[in-house]
């Protein structure tokens, strides 16, 4: 998940609940925040204004989204950007008329009555033209929820709201794009055309987002990975599959080594799992038949495929003769046998199971008897061997380390029991979903699972969320929040686990660390895992672009399905709880976020290209000088390489910019004689000139600290 968020000063663009096709809930409505009110607004604006241009619009739904509004309309006229400005001059007119946004409670009859004549959704009744896909919002609504209108000069739409109080409060608003949508997102329902905008509470807000956007276009990380050589993908490998260059592999590299060095400072244990697993394991979790739509199908291995076949074969070539037969024995109704005696067969044509009596009684034909003999020892063969054994590509960690849990006994000695991996998981993202690095089908994941007792869960939870903070601080992430994810009573046993008492403990346990700790948190209900409550992690780039880089899970529910138990003081047993955290996210993601943040310049110890020395001239000991100091630098670890041509000095200064080599060391026949180098930093310039061995010892001590 992706939000755009406003730069300090903005309010945020849009709360996290409204990212879901689902339909909301009046609550969730309320918490709407002023900025989304009004785009909520802007949106009925819109619907307003193509009405006036094209009366015969059917519109869906119309809220607030990621970077602004849209509103979902049916219409023959195909509308494009060059409609645009007709469009925006009619919404201008209406807030110009500073309509009140009037709420209006009808019974479920009037609405239906209003949207059957075309009223809803219109600018007045529209005969013959009944507002359809309002009938359709309307089921939707629960029966006993109150049911309202909102009415802005003509146009009256069915909608919960809530809005602002006048069309001119609406500031600044601009229409951005069209896309396609299919009606409440099924493909099986018609396909509509989506026009986007978005709007604020003034022009200055609006420049600055557009500038931003702009900002952002320079930084995306699809642009900058080809052009850093750092991943690719390729049509034969397959869409979200990133190959990742050897530039983009040092930056995998360098996390995990992070992660590495992180996680066994806090008393981690590294596992490795295999990235395939039985159905029955994802059956046991509970993540099939749920997860099913986000896996690859599954692959079927056969040991006894040809053995089946052949049976299977054998066994229709069998059934089709004792069939044939049976029948050449009928006569009229009856089947006979050859001295005579006669079996009643009721319904015409011989079935199987009615030879299969006869034969069992004695009254057939001993050449038919003995096809049947033949078939029941064919199928009696077939129903011996194994069933094909199903696999699945890995699409989450969990499961697998719960298997390791499980794999020895355990005794409260052994908790906390943290096990770590950096993961390979593969999930089925719809095509259309694919964005980059950003939403791939191969990701590599900072994974962990730490198995604790009640009493450990505070410093456990604690601990994870200093990680975070760690990690925010090395990669120069000064805002951050985490969002806490509730679970919604009403609906234990269908999207939460019923487990009322459970809930209630391990959000009171989490709402407590995040108060102690001092963290930035919003809670947010409603949006819990199936197995219990987790925080999304959210940061925001150096433009002001917001990520969720990461989850923090709390599982009660899970590790029981597993049967996983320890041993407790009072040699009874008990189910740990676990706890799923992945600060570093995956590497696809985090990799595209970090690109968009540093827009490239990664710091030294991150960069690709740590080191470039570069000679000005190609004098034999000033080149020695240089591949003397490339080695020294190589021998420490340093991705270091000379540029030692015939290129002049601005050229090769300039070639490692475009590369965006972090360190220049350049080499000239008086930093020769005097011991010296010249240092120059990527996007800053010449910082001047240092003795060889000083700029080498601060090359490694900021390599070592991991400055930012």
């Amino acid at each position: 998940m992706e939000r755009e968020i406003a730069k300090d000063g903005w309010s945020a663009t849009f709360a996290p609940h409204f990212m879901s096709d689902e339909r909301k809930t009046l609550e969730q409505r309320n918490q709407m925040t002023d900025l989304e009110r009004l785009r909520h607004s802007a949106a009925h604006v819109l619907a307003t204004a193509i009405l006036r241009i094209w009366p015969e619009a059917q519109f869906a739904a119309g809220p607030p989204v990621e970077q602004g509004f849209y509103y979902d309309v049916e219409l023959s006229h195909r509308i494009t950007p060059e409609d645009f400005a007709r469009i925006e001059e009619e919404m201008k007119k209406e807030i110009k008329a500073n309509n009140v946004f009037e709420r209006t409670v009808v019974s479920r009859a009037e609405a239906l009555a209003l949207a059957e004549s075309g009223r809803l959704g219109g600018l007045s009744e529209r005969p013959g033209n009944a507002s359809k896909f309002k009938i359709g919002n309307l089921a939707d609504i629960p029966e006993g929820e109150e049911i309202s209108l909102f009415k802005n000069g003509d146009f009256l739409d069915l909608c919960a709201g809530p809005h602002v109080m006048r069309t001119g409060n609406i500031g600044a608003f601009k229409l951005t794009h069209v896309a396609s949508a299919y009606y409440k997102g099924d493909e099986k329902n018609p396909q509509l055309q989506r026009i986007y905008g978005t709007a604020f509470k003034n022009k200055t807000q609006m420049e600055e987002y557009f500038t931003m956007v702009e900002e952002a276009k320079k930084r995306d990380h699809r642009k900058l990975g080809k052009e850093l050589e750092l991943f690719t993908f390729d049509e034969d490998v397959g869409p979200g599959l990133p190959l990742w260059l050897p530039n983009g592999t040092v930056l995998i590299e360098e996390l995990e080594k992070l992660a590495k060095e992180t996680e066994f400072a806090a008393g981690y244990d590294r596992v490795r799992t295999p990235h395939l697993a039985r159905e029955n394991m994802y059956l046991t979790s509970g993540h099939l038949p749920y997860y099913a739509e986000s896996m690859f199908p599954a692959m079927e291995l056969d040991e006894f495929k040809a053995k089946r076949a052949e049976l299977t074969e054998r066994r229709a070539q069998l059934h089709g003769m004792i069939i044939a037969g049976a029948k050449s024995l009928m006569v009229g109704t009856t089947i006979v046998r050859i001295h005579g005696v006669t079996s009643p067969i009721v319904g015409g044509a011989p079935k199987l199971e009615q030879v299969f009596e006869l034969t069992d009684k004695g009254r057939a034909p001993e050449q038919l008897e003995a096809m049947v003999l033949d078939y029941k020892r064919t199928d009696e063969e077939l129903m011996r061997l194994d069933e094909p054994d199903r696999y699945y590509l890995k699409a989450m960690n969990c499961p697998h380390h719960h298997k390791i849990f499980g794999a020895v006994p355990r005794s409260y000695r052994d908790l906390p029991l943290r096990l770590a991996e950096y993961g390979t998981c593969y999930r089925y993202e719809q095509s259309g979903e694919l964005m980059g690095l950003m939403r791939v089908r191969s990701m590599q994941m900072n994974d962990a699972h730490i198995y604790c007792t009640e009493e450990q869960f505070e410093e456990e939870f604690r601990a994870v969320n200093e990680m975070y903070l760690k990690y925010f601080r090395i990669f120069g992430f000064e805002k951050y929040q985490m969002r806490f994810s509730t679970h919604d009573p009403a609906k234990l046993g269908q999207k939460f686990v019923d487990e009322p008492e459970l809930w209630k403990k391990t959000e009171d346990m989490v709402r407590n660390v995040l108060i102690k700790s001092g963290i930035n948190y919003v809670e947010v209900p409603n949006e819990a895992a199936f197995y219990g409550p987790k925080i999304d992690v959210q940061v925001w780039s150096a433009i002001g672009k917001e990520f969720t880089i990461a989850t923090n899970q709390v599982d009660f529910a899970v590790p029981a399905r597993f049967k996983l138990q320890y041993r407790t003081r009072d040699n009874a047993f008990e189910t740990p709880l676990c706890i799923h955290r992945a600060p570093l996210g995956t590497h696809e993601r985090f990799i595209g976020f970090l690109i968009e943040h540093y827009a490239g310049n990664f710091p030294l110890w991150l960069a690709p290209e740590q080191v470039s020395v570069i000679t000005i001239g190609t004098d034999e000991p000033l080149v020695a000088y240089g591949k003397a100091i490339v080695a020294e630098l190589r021998a420490n670890g340093v991705r270091a390489q000379g540029d030692f041509g015939t290129d002049k000095m601005q050229g090769k200064i300039q070639q490692a910019e475009q590369r965006k080599v972090h360190t220049m060391l350049v080499l000239g026949n008086r930093d020769l004689e005097a011991g010296n180098v010249s240092v120059r930093l990527h996007g800053k310039g010449n910082v001047g000139a240092k003795k060889r061995d000083e700029a080498i010892a601060d090359i490694l001590s900021a390599i070592k600290e991991r400055r930012a």
